[in-house]
């Protein structure tokens, strides 16, 4: 199956970039649509080392909402692990209906590195396989969009990309096992595994990695064709009906939109709300700033420190926006992006820090959080969920709580990003017309509008 691919397929830098360019957009709309649809997606990327995985990850990322996805590597498995059935530690990872899930190694890994050390007969790999098959079907029996991506290059290409890369980074930059395996055992485990495992329903898409502009463009290409015809099978099993105007909607507008601050100044008040860059300037100041972060984030991983990056501010100061600028050269498989919500019930029988711990970040890795533990005394404090007893020793709480993650030595950065009502306004109006932005403007927003000066004062303290 390997032998049949091309590998000397090119594709110019100015070919490709006007084609990611315009894929980047359709991947953008068709985030929308999923989300809508709430079309879960699983997309796995196997294939050679240093055959481009994370690369193409961070290309199919890029225009993504960061707060709709998350990325996996998948590491050899823990003692814990190995106590349960090997999907276990996949079904946890598997996205909410409407996220994305990015595999870089996944359940395939028993198939090709336990078969490669002699951990696997061919009939136990067939056993796994065909649980595989099973483990597949009951996903896209759900409505899952799943897609497999194997990433080939040649021998030679492969030793070259492994020295240039332990070169300038070091060697087992994520922790990975270094080993080297003879190269005819891994190719038959790798053609074993795509002839037993590749069906109609979920079939392998082979990548020739070779040149780097043609594997970008082809995977991002079968990345947005699986997403967009998924969403045209939704359409056509179901057509919507027309909703009805929601007069209520309308009104909580315009109320909304009449609201002014009151009362006395606070350090709010102080932020210089005129500061500007212009566009020349903001790209000649960004481009520096984001290389410098890419190799920050291989320092982290490489020194084990925990970073945990904390967003709060009004709605439609551009945390989305400015996370996405954040992780932008950042290799996908170095943080998370966890968006907080409204706790569940089952969060909601904890201690309101709990559901914080866990999903403090491994050493070496990177947790942004959007929305934090700064809840308890800002929407919880202003909508009542917290009592006036409990969101005023919240204060100290907090501030323990932040010592802990220090003290281990993880390296806590916290933003507030401020804007005017009146830039709100114009841009939740603005949100409303540009249909890519609607998903980010709702009832909620216009309510949570009204309590600006409450917000205010519970932010300012």
């Amino acid at each position: 199956m390997l032998e049949s691919l091309d590998l000397s397929f090119k594709l110019s830098k100015t070919e490709a970039r006007s084609q990611i360019a315009a894929l980047r957009e359709g991947i953008r709309d068709a985030q929308q649509g999923i989300r809508a649809s709430r079309i879960p997606v699983v997309v796995i990327f196997e294939g050679w080392d240093a055959a481009g995985k994370g690369d193409s990850i961070a290309h199919l990322v890029y225009p993504l909402d960061p707060r709709g996805f998350k990325v996996r590597s998948t590491a050899q498995p823990s003692e814990d692990d190995l106590s349960r059935p090997f999907l276990w530690r996949f079904w946890k990872d598997l996205p909410a209906r409407g996220d994305f899930v990015f595999f870089d190694r996944s359940w395939y890994r028993a198939l090709l590195e336990d078969r490669v050390d002699g951990k696997l007969t061919q009939q136990e790999a067939r056993g796994i396989a065909a649980e595989i098959r099973e483990h597949e079907r009951s996903l896209l029996d759900d409505g899952f969009v799943l897609v497999k991506f194997w990433l080939h290059v040649s021998k030679e290409e492969r030793k070259r990309r492994i020295a240039h890369r332990d070169e300038e980074f070091g060697e087992d930059r994520f922790g990975r096992d270094g080993k080297r395996r003879g190269e005819k055992k891994c190719r038959r485990a790798a053609e074993e595994m795509l002839e037993l495992t590749s069906s109609s329903a979920a079939p392998w898409t082979l990548i020739e990695a070779e040149d780097v502009n043609f594997r970008r463009v082809k995977v991002m290409r079968a990345f947005h064709g699986a997403l967009a015809r998924a969403l045209a099978e939704r359409v056509m099993r179901a057509a919507p009906a027309a909703a009805p105007p929601d007069t209520s909607l309308v009104e909580l507008r315009e109320r909304a939109r009449a609201v002014r601050v009151v009362g006395p100044p606070s350090l709010l008040d102080a932020v210089d709300l005129g500061k500007k860059l212009s566009p020349e300037e903001y790209e000649l100041r960004l481009n520096p700033l984001q290389e410098r972060l890419r190799d920050l984030a291989f320092l982290v991983a490489r020194r084990r420190l925990p970073v945990i990056v904390a967003y709060e501010g009004w709605d439609a100061a551009g945390k989305g926006g400015n996370i996405k600028r954040l992780t932008q050269e950042v290799d996908p498989r170095a943080y998370e992006v966890i968006p907080i919500a409204a706790p569940s019930a089952l969060e909601k029988s904890h201690h309101y820090l709990w559901r914080f711990w866990r999903e403090l970040p491994q050493a070496g890795r990177i947790a942004i959080f959007d929305r934090t533990w700064y809840g308890r005394v800002l929407v919880e404090r202003i909508e009542g969920f917290a009592g006036e007893s409990e969101w005023r020793r919240a204060y100290e709480e907090i501030n323990r709580f932040e010592r802990h993650l220090t003290d281990f030595g993880s390296i806590v950065v916290k933003f507030w990003l401020h804007l005017s009502p009146e830039e709100q306004l114009r841009r939740f109006e603005d949100r409303e017309k540009v249909l890519h932005k609607n998903y980010k403007i709702g009832a909620e927003d216009w309510r949570n509008r009204l309590k600006w000066n409450e917000t205010k004062s519970a932010v300012a303290e």
